[in-house]
């Protein structure tokens, strides 16, 4: 896997690594010499394929043959990888836009600095009552997220404006996806800007790269990240198959 996410043009969010990781691993073998791998999810989803490049002049051939042996119904295909989208793209598959992943513009940004009777801090168990009558099923375990110190609470006084979380990847080096919720009694007043600001600052001072998601058709979420410094060049493409 190292060998292969060399081979990628930039990274993906935990989204797509959660379902990559959560994925049955099958090797590609010839005779007893290991020349690539593949990833299935739940039986039927393709979300991985990679072949070692002296030997990717069978990968249509090797990849069909995967697509073949496991009724593949569906792909997550990342367009940072060239060689999935390419042997994806040979097929005439159902193409639907699923997701942006965002990296870090390094661009300083002002005017998204706290103010004076703001705090932004990481999250203890006191907010846990609070963060989950403002945030609902945003995320599936707000208590997990804080011992873990993944999970920050952005107040004003005793409001609570929203939450960040910074997700470190099992697959990436020092990269971590960020993301955050905004009350709705709060929002389109630059919380979730501020959020996302003050969560880069923060991987900033971890030596951690910030990197994003949002789902393809989010406007808002999109928006609020390009305005907080995230800028997107990749794509999550789910493909289905006609048959």
């Amino acid at each position: 896997m190292k060998e292969y996410l060399h081979t990628l043009s930039s990274p993906f969010d935990s989204f797509l690594e959660n379902h990559i990781l959560s994925s049955t691993y099958y090797m590609i073998c010839e005779e007893t010499k290991e020349i690539g791998y593949y990833a299935i999810y739940h039986h039927e989803l393709l979300t991985q394929f990679y072949i070692h490049r002296s030997f990717q002049m069978h990968s249509q051939m090797l990849f069909n043959q995967v697509l073949e042996q496991h009724a593949i119904k569906s792909l997550f295909v990342p367009t940072c990888d060239e060689l999935f989208t390419s042997l994806s793209l040979d097929h005439e598959f159902i193409i639907e836009r699923q997701a942006y992943f965002f990296q870090d513009s390094q661009k300083d940004l002002n005017g998204s600095d706290v103010r004076k009777d703001e705090v932004f801090r990481p999250a203890n168990l006191e907010d846990l009552q609070t963060i989950q009558h403002i945030c609902g099923d945003f995320l599936n375990n707000y208590e997990e997220s804080i011992t873990s110190g993944q999970l920050f609470a952005y107040y004003r006084g005793p409001q609570l404006l929203g939450i960040g979380i910074v997700e470190k990847s099992k697959m990436f080096e020092n990269m971590g996806s960020i993301g955050m919720f905004t009350n709705g009694a709060f929002r389109q007043q630059g919380v979730g800007r501020t959020i996302i600001t003050q969560l880069r600052e923060w991987c900033s001072q971890q030596g951690i790269k910030p990197i994003s998601g949002c789902w393809y058709y989010n406007e808002a979420s999109k928006r609020t990240l390009e305005s907080a410094g995230m800028v997107t060049k990749t794509r999550l493409l789910h493909m289905k198959t006609t048959s």
